[in-house]
């Protein structure tokens, strides 16, 4: 089932459409799942089924609104609810509610071990007091690596030019391992796309430089010719008299006109 991300009253949901829920519905994976579900033979009887299910709450049909941020759209839940293959529907089931419990009861418990904090044994709190000093620690270490790194390019910049980075990737979206790799680099601008080769941008020949190669053709097959022979082209003709072994003229037409 094709789903979408929605927001409803604050809250991000999944909603779909309903042609993607017959579809469904029709797939070979519900026909294989056999005597489970009820077996759906037509459009027409998945829908019906679809609209049974309404009145169960596990999905409603709604109405979509503005984008609130990319693909996520506000919508609000319709009051008059039935089923149709062009409307759209959002799930009301949590698919995994043991984990929304873990999750819960974890939420509590940190929030009773902060609160009991002076009641914890001598030894755990000096143990957290250790631990938050470690982090500050890493903390600190971080954004001195970053004046370090700076002034180090400042300099460098004046010194050798184009200047030097230490650990150029620290701040690239990289992993972790990836951001201290490799340790120095230049500050080397990345490279800038070719140039068209056109002029125009497409990259075609002018009209004009058609036109003369078409003419330039004319006269050489003129020259092919004995006797009399008379060519023309677009824009340009050609004339040859007497034998094979004399000069030939050959004219080419004006391109005033094309400009």
């Amino acid at each position: 089932l094709k789903t979408r991300t929605g927001a409803l009253n604050g809250k991000r949901v999944d909603y779909f459409k309903g042609k993607s829920a017959i579809k469904a519905l029709r797939s070979p994976a519900y026909a294989k799942l056999g005597a489970k579900v009820p077996q759906v033979d037509s459009d027409d009887a998945a829908t019906q089924l679809l609209h049974s299910l309404i009145p169960h709450t596990f999905f409603l049909r709604i109405q979509r609104g503005p984008s609130i941020s990319s693909g996520v759209k506000a919508v609000q839940i319709v009051p008059q609810q039935l089923f149709a293959p062009d409307e759209h529907y959002v799930w009301l089931v949590d698919p995994n509610p043991i984990r929304q419990l873990a999750l819960a009861v974890a939420m509590v418990a940190v929030v009773l071990a902060g609160v009991m904090f002076p009641l914890w044994p001598v030894k755990m709190r000096i143990g957290v007091w250790y631990l938050s000093v470690g982090v500050l620690g890493l903390i600190a270490a971080f954004f001195g690596l970053a004046i370090v790194r700076l002034v180090l390019w400042l300099v460098t910049k004046v010194v050798a030019r184009p200047g030097i980075w230490l650990f150029p990737n620290l701040f690239a979206d990289v992993g972790f391992v990836d951001s201290f790799i490799p340790t120095w680099g230049w500050d080397v601008p990345p490279p800038k796309k070719a140039k068209k080769a056109a002029k125009d941008g497409t990259g075609t020949p002018s009209k004009k430089s058609s036109k003369r190669k078409d003419a330039a053709a004319a006269a050489a097959q003129a020259q092919q010719h004995g006797g009399h022979s008379h060519s023309h082209g677009d824009g340009a003709h050609s004339h040859s008299h007497g034998g094979d072994d004399g000069p030939r003229i050959v004219e080419l037409a004006d391109d005033d006109d094309d400009e």
